[in-house]
């Protein structure tokens, strides 16, 4: 069995390295980009959009990791540090700032 993860710093570059293909990554920024659409529609039309929240975050995240990366989600280990994970890899892509992170954590941009 894998040794456990304790610290955020050492999740991080796991993180990154558990979504080593562009395809998984773009997956998950649709599925992320699409739980804002989800929380804005929740806000201003009906508070049933709340509930496409989760389905369209891991809905596509988990897609990808069972059709693309082959490999199991970090959700299932480590929840809480995936969902921060998830959007810190949005923002960053978003801002142009991903590259070096993928980088250090030995992942091909």
């Amino acid at each position: 069995m894998a040794r456990a993860i304790t610290r955020y710093g050492d999740f991080w570059p796991y993180y990154l390295r558990e979504h080593a293909r562009a395809q998984t990554r773009a997956m998950h920024y649709a599925g992320t980009l699409l739980t804002f659409v989800a929380l804005a529609a929740g806000i201003w039309l009906n508070s049933w959009w709340f509930l496409a929240i989760p389905l369209a975050g891991y809905g596509f995240a988990w897609a990808a990791h069972f059709g693309v990366e082959k490999n199991r989600p970090a959700t299932f280990t480590y929840p809480l540090w995936s969902l921060v994970s998830d959007y810190r890899m949005f923002f960053l892509w978003l801002t142009g700032r991903l590259g070096p992170h993928l980088k250090q954590a030995g992942v091909a941009a």
